[in-house]
């Protein structure tokens, strides 16, 4: 508000009649001065009557302004606010977003556009542009009337987005408070309609729907803009944004320029080794500006390398623990909080399994999750479309970065995860994660015992000793290690565990006789070992087989008679639905007599050269349902076990016109990947293959297990 002119002047003359009146209090005292005679007769009667003449007008000069304050109705009036209020801003300069920048004014300086959003994930840097953005219009004032800012957040609230519009338009007090939703939107409406403005929503979590807060929808016709942030690219769909903007994180050299300038200049040179040091930990934090900010704060004063050496082992080790982490974390936690189920919030937790940078193949992340049971295991198709709908989700969050068929965590992200699943109480998973760690040995186990999930993935762990007991534990990740020996009770305890990845050690050429003890495994991964022959309690788990040179056959009886002896007892195949058998150099055959599959859908054969005969007959299964999948040539050689069998099978077959070549340079982690790309032929040019947990052997119908080689 302003006061009133006439206020203004009154005010103005009351402040000069009290100098005046101060100059006639001081000739005052110099009259009591001059006085004589006791004080009753004055030396100067000329003087004392010109003083008594000023005293009696300034009298009547306070009794005339007194009045006249009085009389005021009102002292002050409404005027329009600043048509822009700078806003202040963290850093002065914009570091490694001024392309962004440049991108969405020229948007805003166009005609056809008038709603942008701006996304990204948090702490990113969002804020920043959009303050600077703000700040920009005070150049072009002249171009909009106004420009108004609102701070959204996650718990949107219609009336205080109609408060802020409110005060920038001289709406606002106490009257218009009172009034209802949409009376407040009629009054926002028919002033913004007479204006060119433009609106900057900041970190909006929903959709806000401008016409009930009264704003309306800008048009060629108006000309006004709303700009807008979020952490959720699906917001600016629902925000029906003409044009969107990812806020990415800072590359190398401006991460390290925004880490230095938090830092100062006098601690990066106080020592010849801090700036090496320094470059360290701002690789650390991934290039997310909230994260160099923070941590670059809380290295000011620390002037010696020691200091600098031991903060970079805390933020590896245990970043929750590093100075001003617990500020960071909180703020990111809020898109994990907005995720819309606890079944999204532990697959997304699931992923700080895996190493920083990792590129995690989408499809081994669903079978992950489906082992573990965060997903329906009823219908193979409907578990993998609800995880890809799931990986969506947390894309779309900002959660997760994606590359083609691979997804990745950003590290301050999946920090943020191993946080939230290990000490956010209501939260807690019990998870431990030492990957690329350089571990010799594993972690002692005792820790084990409350573990849910372990992560020993990337590390120089030969062999396996000691006998951990961990009945909590459903998965535990040991590959990517130089594995030789796991004791043969290791797995005694481990009743729970549903995942088992021992993939890419070389060296490991046996299991131990109580991997017997997984009875609720339900995904165990044993591609690129040197394991030739599986316990044989483990055989039944297994006819999904990937990528093995040396396997000939899955049940090696010799004798037909002796085998149907022994399998006469159990229905080894009573649940499989999917067979699946890719490169497979030297593999000849499943077992050389015939066996029932009563619910076998589905037979694939890629790259199984020497395999020239099935374990069908005419009893085998239900033939009408059965699809067998291969190339044109190796179905033409398959030898039957007599006519009828080869006619019953007949209209089962589908050719398969190419069949996926398996690069050079492709490791086992890449192909045990790879196997349900062979869904058609599309697929089949695919790079790798991967698998499927209903493609194995079913001990009931609770459970589920599969077994990768």
């Amino acid at each position: 508000m302003k006061r009133l002119n006439k206020v203004q002047l009154w005010l103005t003359r009351v402040n000069d009649a009290e100098i005046e009146v101060g100059e006639l209090q001081k000739d005052g005292t110099q009259e009591i001065q001059n006085l004589c005679l006791g004080g009753y007769c004055s030396k100067s009667l000329k003087s004392s009557y010109r003083l008594r003449q000023k005293v009696v007008e300034k009298l009547q000069l306070v009794d005339s302004l007194k009045a006249q304050g009085a009389a005021f109705y009102s002292v002050a009036e409404w005027v329009p606010a600043a048509a822009v209020i700078k806003r202040s801003i963290d850093q002065p300069t914009i570091v490694g977003q001024q392309p962004t920048f440049d991108k969405v004014w020229r948007c805003i300086q166009q005609e056809d556009v008038g709603i942008i959003g701006i996304y990204g994930m948090g702490g990113v840097g969002k804020t920043t542009l959009l303050t600077q953005i703000n700040n920009n219009f005070l150049t072009m004032v002249k171009d909009f009337d106004v420009v108004i800012w609102v701070t959204v957040s996650k718990d949107l609230q219609l009336q205080k987005i109609q408060e802020e519009i409110g005060k920038m338009l001289c709406l606002f007090n106490d009257s218009w408070n009172n009034k209802n939703l949409e009376d407040k939107a009629e009054d926002i409406s028919k002033v913004l309609n007479k204006k060119k403005f433009v609106l900057l929503l900041d970190d909006i979590w929903e959709r806000v729907d401008l016409t009930k807060v009264g704003v309306p929808l800008p048009d060629r016709m108006n000309a006004s803009k709303v700009v807008f942030t979020t952490r959720f690219i699906n917001v600016c769909g629902l925000m029906e944004a003409q044009k969107k903007f990812k806020v990415e994180c800072l590359q190398t050299e401006e991460a390290w320029e925004l880490f230095k300038m938090k830092v100062g200049e006098n601690t990066i040179n106080n020592h010849p080794d801090i700036p090496r040091l320094a470059k360290i930990m701002a690789e650390e934090c991934d290039g997310l500006p909230i994260a160099l900010i923070t941590i670059g704060r809380a290295m000011v004063y620390k002037n010696e390398p020691q200091e600098w050496k031991h903060e970079i082992e805390v933020l590896r080790r245990s970043a929750s623990k590093f100075q001003g982490m617990q500020l960071v974390y909180p703020q990111l936690k809020f898109s994990y909080d907005k995720l819309p189920d606890d079944k999204t919030r532990s697959c997304f937790l699931y992923c700080c399994l895996f190493p920083e940078d990792y590129k995690i193949q989408k499809r081994k992340l669903v079978d992950y999750w489906i082992g573990e049971g965060f997903l329906d295991e009823n219908g193979r198709s409907k578990s993998q479309n609800e995880g890809y709908s799931i990986i969506g989700t947390l894309v779309r969050a900002c959660l997760l970065e994606v590359e083609n068929d691979y997804v990745k965590m950003h590290d301050v992200i999946r920090d943020m995860a191993v946080w939230i699943a290990n000490e956010i109480e209501e939260e807690k998973e019990n998870v431990m994660v030492r990957t690329g760690a350089g571990l010799t040995e594993a972690p002692d186990v005792r820790k084990w015992a409350s573990m849910r999930r372990i992560s020993l993935m990337e590390n120089k762990i030969e062999d396996l000793l000691e006998i951990p007991t961990c009945p909590h534990l459903q998965s535990l990740f040991l590959n990517r290690n130089y594995l030789r020996m796991i004791t043969g009770d290791f797995f005694r305890s481990m009743h729970s565990l549903r995942v088992l990845n021992l993939s890419n050690n070389p060296s490991l050429t046996r299991l131990p006789s109580g991997v017997s003890n997984l009875v609720a495994a339900r995904h165990v991964d044993l591609s690129n070992t040197g394991i030739q022959e599986l316990p044989e309690e483990l055989t039944a788990m297994i006819l999904s087989v990937l990528y093995c040179n040396g396997i000939e056959e899955v049940i090696n009886i010799p004798e037909v008679d002796e085998a149907r002896k022994i399998l006469g007892t159990i229905d080894p195949f009573a649940n499989l639905e999917i067979l699946q058998l890719v490169g497979l150099p030297n593999f000849k055959c499943v077992f050389s007599g015939s066996l029932p599959f009563p619910r076998l859908k589905e037979i694939r054969v890629v790259e199984c050269p020497k395999l020239d005969e099935l374990p069908l007959d005419s009893k085998s299964t239900d033939e009408s349902g059965l699809v067998i999948m291969g190339k044109e040539y190796w179905w033409q050689r398959l030898q039957w076990k007599d006519p009828a069998t080869q006619n019953a099978f007949r209209p089962c077959f589908k050719s398969i016109r190419a069949e996926p070549e398996v690069p050079s340079h492709a490791d086992s982690e890449d192909v045990s990947d790879a196997e349900s790309e062979i869904a058609s032929v599309s697929e089949l040019q695919s790079r790798y293959v991967s698998p499927r947990p209903r493609q194995i052997f079913e001990q009931s119908e609770e459970s589920n297990p599969s077994l990768w080689f």
